[in-house]
């Protein structure tokens, strides 16, 4: 197999690992009550921290359509590229809601984990939220990872407690999904589709600015 196809398959086993257990931690909260929002939040982060670990070195452990987009906008990935790792990330997503589709006998009154707005919050605040939350991922991502200057092995503690943090400020607003796939596997699944664009566009935009103002701002140049 070409790298391509590893990176393809890294970013696949990945983003199917982080639905399954971020959602699937929601999903038993849910049934059980026994999870709450602090073991979802723990279960994401375990998720995206072994994820980076396992797959970092293969496709540099994306898992999420925003941050490939960060990397696009920043000319580290090109667009072929980056239209692979959407594809594998969509559906590892898919792949990972359909199990729990199986698992919980139907979408569940939850929609698989699907994120939704919070009553109180409006589609745009809802936006802007997602959007701060990716900008708070991709530039931990370039200052853990991407920066050579970085301490070297920490980036999946990093990225994994920042993904921790994120859920606790940010789960009970707007489900703090702060990835598209993340977003889109559950409502693909369970076909739930209210707000899905505030987990693309805001995502993608709090990336890209994130990534550009490491990029051109923070990121020393030889």
């Amino acid at each position: 197999m070409g790298q391509e196809g590893k990176k393809f398959i890294a970013e696949l086993i990945g983003t199917f690992a982080l639905i399954l257990f971020g959602a699937g931690a929601a999903l038993q909260h849910q049934t059980a009550q026994n999870v709450g929002m602090t073991g979802i939040a723990v279960a994401h982060g375990i998720a995206i921290l072994i994820g980076i670990y396992a797959f970092g070195h293969i496709s540099g452990g994306h898992f999420n359509p925003a941050v490939t987009f960060g990397m696009l906008v920043t000319r580290r990935i090109g667009f072929g590229g980056a239209i692979s790792y959407w594809i594998a990330q969509l559906v590892g997503a898919c792949l990972a809601a359909a199990v729990l589709f199986t698992a919980y006998h139907g979408p569940t009154e939850g929609n698989l984990g699907a994120p939704a707005l919070a009553a109180g919050i409006d589609p745009m605040l809802g936006m802007l939220l997602e959007a701060t939350m990716a900008f708070m991922l991709v530039i931990v991502i370039f200052g853990s990872a991407v920066d050579p200057r970085a301490p070297k092995g920490f980036a999946g503690m990093a990225i994994g407690f920042t993904l921790i943090g994120n859920i606790l400020v940010g789960g009970s607003l707007t489900g703090a999904a702060f990835n598209p796939a993340r977003a889109f596997g559950p409502a693909f699944v369970a076909g739930f589709w209210q707000d899905q664009w505030i987990y693309w566009v805001g995502p993608m935009l709090g990336a890209a600015i994130a990534a550009l103002l490491y990029d051109r701002l923070l990121l020393e140049r030889n």
